[in-house]
């Protein structure tokens, strides 16, 4: 009985200093390993340090070595991180629509020079790339220079810093085209920069051209920044960034795709129309939200002074009255400078937007969930592009899409042209003959008068949706 007690005596002793010596190997494991992270960090030898841990983890032998590795790696972890990412990086997506890339690190930009520039903290290699900071690639405007340096000493001083991350994009293009505005600037931007929060930068290009842009969108950009915007054209300084973004996104028109959405984030278009409801203070938020009992339903059927005319509009707001709806028939504001906050209030009241292809049915924006879309087709097969222009964003948008395709007899190509002209006779051959008769015969010069007894299950169709909300 002693000589057992005696006996396991020893044993607690023996495991108690196995214990106590790998404590001492642990400690000075992580001493070493602290002084070789202090002169990593003194001269910039990574692979010194990972070296180094390694062939003191080779050389453990202690009954917790297990623990020690462990907390060896973990070291060695921390250490590999910080050394992979010091220099930062630049990511270029060619693909798709748009070239865009992410400057993540010590970014520094001039707007005399149109560049950003990542300054590396050790020597790297020297690339370069040219973007279009615009959405669509081959839209005619100047290009920024993108530029990784091979070393610190090229880099230009800083003579502005900022703390929050920026995103360059140009306003030339298309814009001032209302749907243009939308679908390859206001969204991608909303897209680029909804991660943030507000606490971003955006840096502008071309701005000279459009100056009544930046009016009419303000409130759009107070909404996803609140900094001011920078007219790159016109800035002198060198302005330091942790990240910018060069350039924005096109991946599907008019709309998003979750998927490709940077960030934690999976946006869709309804969070761009909420946006667009919360900046604008607009009150509707659902069809049925403000409407009493036996109070009709909104249709705005939106008028063109110019070509692709509904020339039967009053005919045709008739037909809707007859249907069931308050009609109103209104030309809206596209591009310029005027107020987009009101206009946004004037259609949010409606519940349903009528019109004819074009960029008046961009409005549809506004219009509270649950409303309706209803697209008149030009005569000519155009139904492929209302419905990618039109009919999927307002879908993603949650809208209850509907289009109505013009027939030959509705179509003053009819009359201008005659029953045998290919535009008429064979819609197809202009298609193979390029865009630019398309958009010539089917979109500028094409009037059309809606046969209101064909359009009739339309709009019968609109009001059975609006009336299951």
């Amino acid at each position: 009985m002693r000589g057992s007690e005696v006996k396991s005596g020893k044993s607690q002793k023996s495991s108690a200093q196995r214990h106590i010596n790998a404590g001492f190997v642990v400690a000075g494991l992580l001493m070493l390993l602290i002084y070789l992270v202090a002169q990593h960090f003194a001269v910039g030898a990574s692979h010194v340090v990972i070296t180094e841990a390694q062939v003191i983890m080779d050389n453990v032998k202690a009954p917790d070595e297990t623990v020690v590795i462990t907390e060896a790696q973990r070291i060695m972890d921390d250490i590999k991180a910080p050394s992979e990412t010091e220099n930062g990086k630049v990511v270029c997506n060619m693909e798709g629509r748009s070239d865009t890339c992410e400057v993540d690190g010590d970014v520094r930009t001039n707007g005399t020079a149109l560049s950003v520039t990542l300054v590396p903290a050790s020597r790297s290699e020297h690339s370069e790339w040219m973007i279009r900071p615009y959405s669509r690639r081959f839209a005619s405007l100047r290009k920024v220079t993108v530029t990784q340096l091979q070393d610190r000493a090229a880099a230009a001083p800083c003579t502005a810093t900022h703390d929050m991350p920026a995103v360059l994009f140009a306003i030339g293009g298309y814009a001032g085209n209302y749907w243009h505005d939308y679908a390859d600037i206001l969204v991608p931007l909303f897209v680029a920069s909804r991660r943030y929060n507000g606490e971003v930068k955006f840096l502008i290009s071309n701005a000279q051209f459009q100056p009544q842009w930046l009016v009419k969108y303000r409130a759009f950009l107070r909404g996803l920044s609140r900094h001011d915007v920078v007219d790159m054209d016109g800035d002198a300084e060198v302005r330091c960034f942790p990240h910018v973004t060069v350039g924005l996104r096109l991946d599907k028109e008019f709309s998003i795709v979750p998927e490709l959405v940077p960030g934690d984030r999976r946006l869709t278009m309804a969070d761009f129309t909420r946006f667009l409801r919360e900046t604008y203070a607009l009150p509707r938020g659902a069809v049925a939200a403000s409407r009493s009992r036996g109070q009709k339903p909104r249709l705005l059927l939106i008028h063109r002074g110019h070509y692709r005319r509904i020339t039967n509009e009053a005919e045709v707001a008739r037909a809707a009255e007859a249907a069931g709806f308050e009609a109103v028939v209104a030309e809206l504001g596209g591009g310029g400078g005027g107020d987009e906050a009101e206009q946004a209030r004037v259609v949010n009241a409606f519940d349903v937007v009528l019109g004819m292809h074009g960029a008046g049915l961009t409005n549809a924006v506004f219009l509270p969930p649950g409303g309706v879309l209803i697209q008149v087709v030009p005569y000519g097969k155009m139904e492929h592009i209302a419905r990618a222009e039109f009919g999927e964003p307002a879908a993603d948008m949650g809208l209850e899409y509907l289009d109505y395709s013009v027939s030959a007899e509705e179509s003053s190509l009819m009359e201008t042209l005659g029953p045998e002209h290919p535009a008429v006779k064979d819609p197809d051959s202009v298609h193979r003959s390029g865009w630019g008769q398309v958009f010539e015969l089917y979109l500028a010069k094409q009037n059309v008068r809606v046969n209101v007894t064909r359009f009739a299950p339309t709009l019968a169709q609109a009001l059975h949706h609006l009336r299951q909300q």
